[in-house]
């Protein structure tokens, strides 16, 4: 798979991803809930797409608090899975919001 070039992605994600950054490496994102239980179970969804799509996320989690980084190690940077997983992640954040 092709890596987006770095304007390109800035491109995509202003007209599509308004609330995902991207650093030159990653696009990323913060995700904040109304306790722990709700962040893990957001969590525990985004596994499950993203072991689905054989694309896994670099992520952390601080009680409340979702940090998820996206890119495509084997193309050295950001490819059509990582768009598609950051819309999957985005869709289901709204259920657990």
């Amino acid at each position: 798979m092709k890596a987006f070039s770095k304007i390109e992605v800035k491109e995509f994600l202003s007209g599509n991803l308004k609330s995902w950054s991207f650093d030159g490496t990653y696009i990323s994102r913060n995700f904040k809930f109304a306790n722990f239980v709700n962040a893990f179970a957001f969590m525990t969804s985004v596994a499950l797409q993203a072991e689905k799509a054989d694309h896994h996320p670099d992520w952390s989690n601080v009680y409340n608090i979702v940090n998820i980084k996206l890119n495509t190690h084997d193309a050295k940077g950001i490819t059509k899975a990582d768009f598609h997983l950051a819309a999957t992640i985005d869709k289901l954040f709204e259920f657990y919001a």
